[in-house]
């Protein structure tokens, strides 16, 4: 079986090598390839990345045949920003079964020649380069590593250098860099082992994501963003992939010192304002801090653009009419309780009304039929008994 990346979740199969072939994830401790329909070009990028390689080139169902095994019963749903196709989202499939031919079959381009592993993020962890078909670990003597991490997170697009520590291994081959280089391939060769290096570059949190909402219908979308009434609560929230555990948000006002810091629950926090005026008008965004790695780090949103406006009522006017919605709703379901109740009792009472009746006409029809009779057929109707 060619092309098996060994990695905890993910790995492309029966390809023509690291950056291609079928599909599969790890579920319940073994192997199970992906319907097509549950995975789109997002998650391609993803996958792509996970894996060190470059651009999706190829996404189709078959293209490397049909796993032997069970099939992903989830449908992904990455963003295409996601380090790992782990962290992305899921729902469950649209369709209880995946038709033959359907399996995905992926193919990356070559990867860009260097990536980071083992640090939770494309742009922190040990350095390898793609050399010769395979990916081989890098080693660099102390007063090389500087150099070297510099040009990593450069081609990476991952920030200036934060840290470089020594890494688990002895058996990296040995790099040389000034520092100044484009890419790791720029970079002379030594040819006997040096001990492996772990690189910590200053983008190594994905950009966090900040959105607004309500309770009580009060933001609207308008042409330069979202727009509040005044008088109305709303929210901002700011979320981050779950990369590492911990940290803050902090959310902050263009033009003001005005800020707001909530520690991260379950990757985000919400920023509640009660009452919408013309000082919330402005541009915020969330700044995501974390302690990794021995350092602080951070990561910043883009901005969301917000705007208060009149609202075409005043806020206590519509919440006192929906208290009245509510009040004349509540009145009308007791009213129409009531009555319904009285008109069944009503039927009930009739019905007992006529059982009476009918039952003293029936004992009047049967004295009058013996009075009719006389005193001899009576006698006589009486010794029969």
């Amino acid at each position: 079986m060619g092309g098996v990346d060994a990695r905890e979740f993910v790995q492309l199969v029966d390809g023509a090598g690291l950056c291609s072939g079928r599909l599969e994830v790890k579920s319940n401790q073994s192997w199970a390839s992906v319907c097509e329909a549950d995975f789109d070009q997002q998650d391609a990028e993803v996958v792509c990345g996970e894996l060190g390689c470059g651009a999706p080139a190829a996404l189709q169902g078959g293209l490397y045949g049909e796993g032997e095994g069970q099939t992903w019963d989830k449908e992904f749903q990455c963003k295409g920003n996601e380090s790992l196709l782990l962290d992305c989202d899921t729902s469950d499939r649209k369709n209880n079964t995946c038709l033959p031919g359907n399996a995905v079959g992926l193919t990356c381009s070559e990867p860009d020649g260097v990536r980071l592993v083992g640090g939770g993020s494309r742009c922190a962890g040990g350095v390898e380069l793609y050399d010769q078909g395979e990916w081989r670990t890098v080693g660099a003597v102390d007063w090389d590593q500087r150099d070297i991490a510099a040009v990593v997170c450069r081609q990476l697009g991952c920030g200036s250098t934060v840290s470089v520590l020594r890494g688990y291994t002895t058996r990296g081959f040995g790099v040389e860099c000034s520092g100044s280089e484009s890419s790791l391939r720029q970079c002379g060769r030594l040819y006997h082992f040096r001990p492996g290096l772990t690189v910590i570059c200053s983008d190594l949190l994905v950009q966090p994501d900040i959105f607004l909402t309500d309770s009580m219908g009060g933001v609207s979308r308008g042409q330069q963003g979202p727009e509040v009434f005044r008088g109305y609560s709303f929210t901002i929230t700011c979320s981050t992939q779950p990369q590492y555990p911990g940290g803050s948000f902090l959310l902050t006002f263009t033009g003001s010192n005005r800020t707001q810091t909530q520690p991260a629950v379950n990757h985000s926090a919400a920023f509640l304002f009660p009452a919408a005026d013309d000082s919330h008008q402005g541009n915020y965004s969330c700044v995501y801090d974390n302690y990794v790695f021995s350092h602080n780090v951070s990561s910043e949103s883009e901005l969301l653009t917000l705007t208060v406006t009149a609202s075409p009522l005043p806020a206590f006017i519509i919440r006192h009419v929906v208290v009245l919605l509510i009040l004349l709703t509540a009145i009308t379901t007791i009213y129409l309780y009531y009555k319904t109740t009285r008109r069944q009792k009503r039927v009930n009472r009739l019905s007992s009304v006529d059982l009476y009746v009918n039952a003293n006409a029936m004992e009047m029809v049967s004295l009058s039929s013996r009075a009719e009779a006389g005193p001899g057929e009576e006698r006589a109707a009486q010794g029969t008994e």
